[in-house]
């Protein structure tokens, strides 16, 4: 049975700012939700039961507790919700869980903001990537009273990201995405600190620390250039096998 089963239910919530938070390109989307949820110290809320989230069950450091592998997470005095996943959800079940979490959305006047990576090979690793924003109902509205740049081309977001976009607009109701350049083949921290900054912050009206995530980008690019040392030398060296460092 599809529902969101509230954890904390002395927690008050008043038209909350949702940031979703699925594996994508970059993974810049679980990046920003693993960000807010440890720097901000965000409460366990909710666990997510909806058709389309694969049948398994999630255990988390230091605890005993079996949770669904798509949770809520709040910081209630910041007004603050992130929808957090362990797995990515089918393209094809997709619809049916858009279903699910936007009828909870619409029940709590949550404003929902949505993060897909548009991949991107940047040439200069020190230029900030671009970030545009979009949005159903009053997002475009919300968008430019911030001052959130509008996309310089046509494109298209799919995967469940698309999917509850779509769902938004089909159903007239108000939603944000922020689509930001992003590494294809890394995790890109990068993406993921301008979103914060350059999106959430102005959005959501809050400051979000966000050095960590620079020191994370520089771990990657570190790994990311021993990758290709190696195989720059692959045809000179017999194979092996050596462990890179990256985040996860």
């Amino acid at each position: 049975m599809a529902r969101i089963a509230r954890r904390l239910d002395d927690v008050s919530l008043d038209s909350p700012t949702l940031v979703e938070g699925f594996p994508g390109v970059g993974l810049v989307g679980k990046i920003i939700v693993d960000h807010l949820i440890e720097n901000l110290e965000m409460e366990h809320y909710a666990n997510v039961h909806c058709e389309g989230i694969p049948p398994v069950a999630t255990y988390q450091p230091d605890s005993n507790e079996l949770v669904t592998p798509v949770r809520l997470y709040v910081d209630a005095d910041r007004g603050l919700l992130a929808l957090q996943s362990d797995v990515p959800i089918n393209p094809k079940a997709a619809n049916a869980f858009a279903d699910c979490v936007t009828g909870w959305f619409a029940e709590e006047d949550v404003l929902p903001v949505y993060v897909s990576g548009l991949p991107r090979q940047r040439e200069d690793q020190a230029e900030e990537p671009a970030l545009y924003g979009v949005g159903a109902g009053d997002g475009p509205d919300r968008l430019e009273s911030v001052g959130i740049d509008t996309p310089s081309e046509m494109g298209m977001v799919s995967g469940p990201t698309g999917a509850l976009l779509a769902h938004a607009l089909d159903n007239d109701t108000t939603a944000v995405g922020f689509i930001v350049e992003s590494d294809p083949q890394f995790p890109d921290p990068d993406a993921a600190k301008a979103v914060i900054e350059g999106g959430i912050e102005p959005l959501a009206d809050m400051e979000i620390p966000t050095a960590d995530l620079v020191e994370k980008a520089e771990e990657i690019e570190q790994a990311r250039q021993k990758l290709l040392s190696q195989m720059q030398q692959a045809t000179e060296e017999s194979s092996r096998a050596e462990p890179i460092r990256m985040y996860q």
